[in-house]
């Protein structure tokens, strides 16, 4: 594999695991009554962090495991614990207005200081573990082993890529407003409650792996990898 197939693969990678066009309808809600301006810059607070914590998993997930005695597994169980809870409230009916800022419509020229103030309530379980959940530091965190293989290109092309996923990201959050139009209120829960049944059966997913790899032969690999050639 070359620095290119390498920056591909993980561009692709991150772009299903980031999931932006899934958590769009979320992101909508979340933003409700807000200016352009103002979506704007939560979707560059957003995705300007998500570029920055992946990248320091990158350089130093690894390390960072093996410092505190956390093995991926765990990591994995941890991680699918965490959404596998975020993907039940996703599916209760008042789970878009934990989410909703009376205030945006009457802070429509403090833009800073409205980004600021989503930016803190996004940080969990928005950005974490929603869009950068175990999928993706595990992505990362393997990805960072095959770029030490090719050397500075290969950490070149990594770099590119995380930036290019979260720029795709930002592109897609910032289209909110004429998708919030056309779905309305009634289908962002719909779309929103289909994304939490989803998101629980990732969390078990998630969980049934963490567990497969702690505990060698206590599932089938049809449990544990059940589309070795398609899945993640």
């Amino acid at each position: 594999m070359n620095a290119v197939d390498l920056g591909v693969n993980l561009f692709v990678a991150l772009f299903a695991l980031l999931d932006p066009i899934g958590n769009v309808p979320i992101f909508a809600a979340a933003t409700a009554g807000a200016s352009l301006r103002q979506r704007i810059t939560v979707s560059a607070m957003i995705c300007a962090f998500a570029a920055v914590f992946l990248g320091f998993f990158f350089f130093t997930g690894l390390g960072l495991l093996q410092f505190f005695g956390i093995s991926l597994a765990a990591f994995r169980i941890a991680g699918g614990i965490l959404l596998l809870l975020l993907g039940l409230d996703m599916a209760r009916e008042d789970f878009l207005k934990i989410f909703a800022d009376a205030d945006a419509a009457t802070d429509a020229q403090d833009v800073r200081g409205y980004a600021k103030r989503r930016f803190k309530r996004l940080i969990v379980p928005f950005a974490i573990p929603l869009m950068i959940g175990p999928g993706a530091i595990s992505a990362i965190i393997i990805q960072a082993g095959e770029a030490q293989k090719l050397g500075a290109a290969g950490t070149a092309a990594s770099l590119t890529a995380m930036v290019a996923a979260c720029v795709v990201t930002f592109m897609c959050f910032a289209a909110t407003g004429p998708i919030s139009r056309i779905l309305g209120d009634v289908g962002m829960a719909i779309v929103v409650r289909v994304l939490g049944l989803i998101l629980c059966a990732l969390a078990i997913q998630f969980i049934l792996m963490g567990l497969g790899e702690a505990l060698p032969g206590m599932f089938s690999a049809g449990v544990t990898t059940p589309y070795p050639s398609g899945g993640h």
